[in-house]
């Protein structure tokens, strides 16, 4: 039996971009649901899937932002506000899209932050753990009776090549003990995203919700926010003249591997892998570190169930599917 980590030669690549692969999509009467869904790679997200017919609900901190951003785009898209770092924000935001709709199809956990210096949310979480995984962990456990409706949906998590960083430790996830280190707590953010959808899909597989996480590549985006220049700089993302990385996507080609693992019908009846440039990804080479692929702490299904279970306990909510 082949592993779930085999690539299914999909028609698109490292180039292709969110409206190519949406291009053949008919999304007529779906519902979906993309979090941060108007800055960098979410805004092409909500433009190719509002263009293949969806209705998109997007979530947004900055509603006037969003609105700004979203009013000139084609499509049925609504914008609701969306804190991922106040549990009443992500359950005021879930009654409302039940307001709107019986089912969700599509649930795109787009929204993050990367890097930040240390903060802390008002329970004291690290604020990079608490925004880009428990806020999505919580949004996802509040909408489940709307994605388990009419047989399914599919989830996608956004994960990184920070996954690799080694920053996971779930006896210390809020560096109460520890020093903080903004990549170290990033890479755990990102490494939680990809083992949230390999847990959820275990659990969510019986109800057909399937889901999947998402390495988007390198793209300039507002993500890289809280970075200076000359730190862009010595990793390698920007030359002296300030012209970013020839390798980096555009956000129209960071956004298609998100859109595919919401799409594809190569990927029916699958779930719980990683995806990077609209295929499933194979093992890193632990020689070359720039290279893609996925390190073996994603994929430890242990590691996934315990991760679940002290999220549950973190958030407050008990979700099993």
């Amino acid at each position: 039996m082949p592993s779930p980590q085999t690539p299914v030669n999909s028609p698109f690549g490292y180039r292709s971009t969110a409206s190519e692969v949406a291009e053949q999509v008919d999304l007529a009467g779906r519902y979906v649901v993309v979090t941060g869904g108007y800055s960098g790679i979410g805004t092409e997200t909500v433009r190719a899937l509002a263009g293949a017919g969806a209705r998109v609900i997007v979530g947004a901190r900055r509603e006037a932002q969003a609105r700004e951003v979203l009013d000139s785009f084609e499509g049925d898209i609504a914008i609701l506000p969306l804190d991922l770092a106040d549990p009443q924000s992500i359950d005021s935001f879930a009654d409302s899209v039940a307001e709107r709709t019986a089912s969700v199809d599509i649930l795109v956990n787009n929204a993050a932050i990367m890097a930040s210096p240390l903060a802390r949310d008002a329970r004291g979480y690290e604020m990079q753990f608490a925004t880009n995984h428990l806020g999505h962990f919580q949004l996802a456990a509040r909408l489940w009776p709307l994605l388990a409706a009419d047989g399914g949906a599919r989830v996608v998590a956004l994960s990184s090549i920070g996954h690799r960083l080694p920053g996971l430790d779930l006896d210390d996830p809020h560096f109460e003990r520890r020093d903080y280190d903004k990549w170290l707590a990033y890479g755990q953010a990102k490494s939680a995203n990809a083992l949230f959808a390999l847990q959820l899909d275990k659990l969510g597989e019986a109800h057909g919700v399937r889901a999947f996480a998402v390495h988007p590549g390198g793209i300039a985006t507002p993500l890289q926010r809280h970075l200076t220049m000359d730190e862009q700089r010595a990793m390698g993302w920007y030359d002296e003249d300030g012209n970013v990385h020839e390798a980096f996507k555009s956000t129209e080609e960071g956004a298609a591997t998100s859109v595919w693992c919401a799409t594809s019908p190569l990927l029916e009846g699958m779930g719980g892998v990683y995806c990077e440039d609209c295929d499933i990804a194979v093992a890193a080479d632990p020689d070359n570190p720039r290279s893609g692929g996925y390190w073996p702490h994603i994929r430890d299904e242990a590691l996934a169930k315990r991760l679940w279970a002290d999220s549950e306990q973190m958030v407050g909510v008990e979700f099993r599917p």
